[in-house]
């Protein structure tokens, strides 16, 4: 791809906008020009004036956090790429709303990645505005366990607690979620990808390509097949099924 996106970064530490400058020139051939603000409202004024393709948004800010931001670009449209230090629970509402983050200090690998995996969205149509309203929602939950996976579908973005979730099924880069009510969703996300967001909400991996809520287990029948309350039958893998049984006795 030429070198076309615009890119803002938008950070209160200026060296720290002058790093992934360097990074972005030095390792993303699709970025084609770089703005810089070293504040929330100098970066709102950009957004409004520059009109980035992507925004590299410091969550911790003075005065404004990169999450109040957010709020005042309610309408935007195009991707938002979090940069931050570790903080769990912010993580946690960003990788649940489908955004996308960079831990700092910033892999190169994992940059490119990210710019990556916003063409990709850009060209599979992707509603980002839905993504920043759920994840606006999720970060009024504080806590963890009431978070709600959105999850990107035909005629918009599906919010879904874990505990709606029967099991999940991997196909190659995609994973279908089979959800209570007879509904069935297709993302293009991997299994390995949920199996860590959902590993603290009661789903153990059965197989390399189910990942299942232990709520919904009936029976396991015959060593290798599990039944569920809806009626689906799931196998499991020799090797995954003493981490199973240890899981369904501590149900």
């Amino acid at each position: 791809m030429k070198a076309e996106l615009k890119a803002l970064i938008i950070d209160d530490e200026a060296m720290a906008c002058d790093m992934l400058e360097y990074l972005l020139l030095n390792n993303v051939n699709a970025i084609g020009s770089i703005k810089k603000a070293t504040s929330a409202s100098e970066g709102l004024q950009l957004i409004h004036s520059f009109v980035p393709d992507i925004i590299f948004l410091d969550i911790q800010m003075p005065f404004m956090s990169g999450f109040e931001l957010v709020g005042h670009i309610s309408g935007y449209s195009r991707s938002i790429i979090f940069t931050t230090a570790y903080d769990k629970y912010a993580i946690q509402a960003i990788r649940f709303s489908a955004l996308d983050y960079l831990l700092k200090p910033i892999d190169p690998e994992e940059l490119k990645q990210a710019v990556n995996r916003y063409i990709q969205q850009r060209e599979e149509k992707i509603q980002t505005r839905e993504l920043y309203n759920s994840f606006l929602e999720n970060l009024k939950r504080q806590e963890s366990q009431s978070l709600k996976l959105a999850l990107p579908t035909g005629s918009g973005i599906r919010m879904v607690a874990p505990a709606e979730i029967i099991y999940c099924t991997g196909i190659n880069n995609y994973t279908q979620f089979f959800i209570a009510g007879n509904t069935c969703i297709t993302v293009s996300r991997t299994i390995k990808e949920f199996e860590e967001l959902l590993s603290g909400h009661g789903f153990i991996r059965t197989h390399k390509s189910h990942l299942v809520n232990i709520s919904f287990v009936r029976q396991v029948k015959n060593e290798n097949i599990l039944l569920l309350q809806n009626g689906h039958t799931i196998e499991i893998s020799r090797r995954r099924r003493p981490g199973l049984m240890e899981a369904l006795k501590r149900r």
